[in-house]
């Protein structure tokens, strides 16, 4: 898949915040960066929306866009490469490979629990997606998701066994920017131990999220059981002044 636009240059320009190409921790303004990249003044506006989010710069109204210190301290936090939420991207380990194993794709009723959290009809149909990702041969997480066909109709097996986010992104124009996600632990389930290679006496990190499109919709309500030893949760907080 072709890279946007505006995510090459998001990726550029986090190659040269990490190579210190950026005196006094400022990057140029909106223009400069159009000009530098040759692109459109929207692109470099996405680009840098994304660092933000990510916490990777910061911008300081009247004075411009900074990087934020504590990226450079531990990168490790920031790994996320994408503009999407996708935990193919955001769980990234130095030197380790992630791949993922899909025991279950089918199409299904939406059942009324699944009605009520992407909002839908008691007659549409949900893709059912139940995965075991990998990091090298460690299973670590279990996941199963529900995704409204109505939203993405040309998901197949194929593009599961892969990043969903960055499929649709990529073949339909659409991002996975917003999530109301709720984290628990609990005692580990004889599935649990036997998928993950937990003992009995050892828990679970649960996830459950509901995942929204940049437009609001929903798109994606997953469960997510965690190898503990793999749970990580980061977290960037706006506080707004009155």
């Amino acid at each position: 898949m072709v890279d946007l636009v505006y995510r090459t240059v998001m990726k550029d320009i986090k190659q040269k915040i990490m190579h210190g190409e950026y005196p006094e921790m400022k990057l140029p303004d909106e223009r400069s960066l159009s000009q530098q990249y040759a692109v459109s003044r929207s692109s470099i506006k996405r680009a840098l929306e994304i660092l933000v989010r990510q916490g990777i710069i910061f911008k300081k109204r009247g004075s411009g866009t900074f990087i934020n210190p504590l990226y450079l301290k531990k990168q490790a936090m920031f790994s996320y490469e994408g503009s999407n939420l996708g935990i193919t991207d955001s769980y990234q380990f130095d030197g380790k490979t992630q791949c993922i194993e899909v025991k279950s794709f089918q199409v299904i009723p939406a059942s009324e629990e699944v009605q009520t959290d992407l909002f839908l009809n008691p007659t549409d149909f949900v893709y059912e997606i139940k995965r075991i990702r990998y990091i090298d041969d460690q299973p670590f997480i279990l996941e199963t998701g529900y995704i409204p066909i109505k939203i993405a109709p040309t998901i197949s097996e194929e593009v599961v066994q892969g990043s969903v986010f960055n499929y649709i992104e990529a073949a339909l124009g659409k991002t996975v920017t917003r999530s109301y996600v709720s984290v628990s632990a609990a005692p580990s389930t004889a599935v649990d131990q036997e998928l993950l290679d937990l003992k009995p006496t050892e828990p679970v990190a649960v996830l459950d999220g509901v995942f929204f499109l940049d437009d609001g919709t929903p798109f994606e309500v997953s469960n997510m059981r965690f190898h503990y030893q793999y749970l990580r949760y980061n977290t960037f907080t706006n506080i707004n002044g009155d």
